[in-house]
């Protein structure tokens, strides 16, 4: 996995592009990365219904979930299925809209500075093993390409929206993210160290 900085997307993933994104402001840098858990209609994986939430294509007749939020205008920079496949949809230097109203360390407006990761799944359902590895080099990535993200600034959609979100809820294992994250970046280091 590469990421082109110039354009902002990843090469060799699924690209979908959502026209619900828009220029960040210009003197933002990403300085933090927001995972959050999504599944549609809630409880059920593999469908289109992702894809066609985020590029605003959502038949509010499909499922009776839909009629509820069909008219939302969301996206995210990234999902990462059950199966681990990546798909993008909006280029990380652009200004995705998956924050929603939002507040980190006392900054507002998280999306001006975030990159939005979804994972396919529920809050109470544990996400799978290789959704956490893609994650895993999805943020290293992040990391190498944008300095500014620091370690301590990968965090959940219910950590800068507390009370208005859970996700990706209990069932995910942020001690095990953190521990193998920690790992990755002092390997990484000891390799620029040679």
């Amino acid at each position: 996995m590469k990421l082109n900085k110039a354009t902002g997307l990843l090469e060799s993933v699924r690209y979908v592009p959502s026209p619900n994104c828009d220029a960040r402001p210009l003197a933002e840098s990403i300085s933090l990365i927001v995972v959050h858990g999504i599944s549609l209609p809630p409880g059920e994986y593999g469908g289109p219904w992702i894809d066609d939430l985020f590029v605003n294509r959502l038949d509010a007749n499909a499922h009776p979930y839909f009629s509820e939020i069909a008219e939302l205008r969301v996206s995210s920079h990234f999902l990462i299925r059950r199966d681990g496949e990546i798909t993008q949809y909006v280029p990380v230097n652009m200004r995705a809209w998956h924050a929603g109203e939002s507040c980190f360390n006392g900054r507002s407006a998280c999306n001006d500075f975030s990159v939005g990761i979804e994972l396919e799944g529920e809050d109470t359902v544990p996400y799978e093993l290789v959704q956490y590895e893609r994650l895993l080099e999805l943020i290293e990535l992040l990391m190498q390409a944008y300095p500014t993200i620091a370690a301590d600034c990968i965090v959940g959609h219910a950590d800068i929206a507390p009370g208005r979100k859970a996700d990706p809820g209990p069932a995910f294992d942020w001690s095990y993210l953190r521990k193998k994250l920690a790992t990755r970046l002092a390997s990484s280091r000891d390799v620029d160290n040679t």
